[in-house]
């Protein structure tokens, strides 16, 4: 039997960092992980598609370098498929074996396998029994399977993949169906469409990306259209069998001819292996408070198994948050001030308040959009859709809402963020000087916008 003042079952983007902060605060720390360290974002999400989405921009540009004032010619450019996914590989590997020398050089003990939780303070891995004072859970989500017939079968031929073997496919799919028009399945539907892909997202509810501001969806949802990107919302899938996707839409029995479909309709806590801590449930997921504490004393859940926000970066300041409470520093998070970004062409990024949720909230505010058109660094870089939406309370101008389409909008963001952590008025942001040209211009204007003296529009 081995004791450890804090054990983490995980070692993804909550868990890792967990273990890290945790070192640096002199506890004692073991990290458990029954597959790869740096969990599904930094192995089979994040990191990897956005190689992938790299390379598909690369190929974008080459096929759009008319426009940029050079002339090549048709199929000129070529796609080797096997080498844009070593280059993938390549880097996953460079970043997992750095996690893991950070976890070594802040001597977190590391013990792979799956974990057994027997109570709050007693934990099985494999032949190891190991005693600790403190667990923390960042065991993460895994892709949901609804109850589609013939789903399963596709999913034991290969015909239907998740997000994860999707990402180690050998081939770019003549014609792809995308069950599900969340992140995963749009990110994806962007990448195989710039390889060539025929895409197809059919969605069961009535619209896709649920979270993103209406405004900015309609303009992104214009763009999926031009790029020949079909999406069918309010379409439920019936059958899945090789070759084709049966579907309804509208009163109709539809049927769609497929190569490959890629299951993305959502994720499911993995709670396996923690039955014996009677965990209280919210919508399936590990109900915690601000600090990160479940229902039992001295268990907390981080990450995506506590469905809060199903993103990296917010499980990385879980984690921290968690492990700092633990040695009585109490600095709550504020959900409402988690940015999150879409890797699409072009990128969706946002923080706060959408529109929507402003009017439900009964928020009296002012809203300013600047179109992507009047940045002259936008026009230079060939970007023709896009904008820059602030939302700020009606009173002060105080900013709760920002969101962004463009290029570069998931770097963009972080301005907003730290305005809002700040507590920034509109005024603060417009009388801040931006470099021009740039594209964080458009930051700048919308907050104009709103103090009503907008200068380029």
């Amino acid at each position: 039997m081995k004791k450890h003042e804090l054990v983490i079952i995980g070692a993804g983007p909550g868990g890792y960092v967990a273990a890290i902060r945790a070192a640096q605060l002199g506890i004692d720390t073991a990290i458990v992980e029954k597959e790869a360290v740096g969990g599904v974002c930094l192995n089979w999400g994040c990191i990897p598609t956005k190689a992938l989405l790299k390379s598909a921009k690369v190929y974008e540009t080459f096929k759009n370098a008319k426009s940029y004032g050079f002339q090549v010619e048709k199929d000129a450019v070529k796609i080797d498929f096997k080498k844009v996914m070593k280059r993938k590989e390549r880097i996953v590997k460079k970043l997992t074996t750095g996690v893991g020398f950070l976890l070594k050089k802040n001597k977190v003990t590391l013990y792979e396998g799956e974990a057994l939780v027997e109570d709050a303070h007693t934990i099985k891995v494999a032949d190891e029994t190991l005693q600790t004072d403190k667990l923390i859970i960042a065991t993460g989500a895994s892709p949901a399977i609804p109850p589609i017939d013939g789903l399963k079968a596709g999913l034991e031929k290969g015909f239907v993949l998740t997000s994860k073997p999707m990402l180690d496919i050998d081939h770019v799919p003549k014609r792809l169906v995308v069950v599900g028009g969340g992140v995963i399945g749009t990110e994806f539907a962007t990448i195989f469409n710039s390889f060539g892909s025929e895409v197809t997202i059919l969605e069961r509810e009535a619209d896709i990306l649920p979270a993103v501001d209406g405004e900015v969806k309609e303009h992104f949802k214009k763009k999926l259209k031009k790029d020949k990107i079909k999406v069918v919302t309010n379409a439920n899938v019936e059958n899945i069998e090789e070759g084709k996707v049966t579907y309804s839409h509208e009163g109709e029995k539809k049927e769609l001819a497929a190569d490959k479909v890629l299951l993305a309709a959502g994720m499911r806590s993995n709670i396996r292996g923690l039955e014996t801590l009677d965990l209280e449930m919210e919508n399936g997921a590990v109900k915690t408070d601000a600090f990160l504490r479940t229902n039992v004393e001295d268990v907390y859940a981080i990450g995506d198994v506590n469905g809060k926000l199903l993103l990296a970066h917010v499980a990385s300041k879980e984690g921290i948050t968690a492990v700092e409470h633990m040695q009585g520093i109490e600095r709550p998070m504020d959900y409402n001030k988690m940015p999150s970004g879409i890797y699409t062409f072009p990128e969706i990024a946002q923080v706060g308040f959408t529109e929507e949720e402003a009017k439900e909230k009964g928020i009296e505010y002012k809203k300013s959009v600047f179109p992507i058109t009047a940045n002259g660094k936008a026009l230079a870089e060939g970007q023709s859709v896009g904008l820059v939406k602030i939302i700020a309370a009606k009173e002060m101008n105080e900013v709760i809402g920002v969101h962004i389409l463009a290029e570069g909008a998931t770097e963009m963001i972080s301005e907003a963020v730290l305005g809002m952590s700040l507590e920034a008025l509109a005024d603060d942001i417009a009388h801040a000087v931006h470099p021009h040209p740039t594209l964080s211009e458009m930051v700048m204007e919308a907050a104009h916008g709103i103090k009503d003296d907008p200068i380029h529009i």
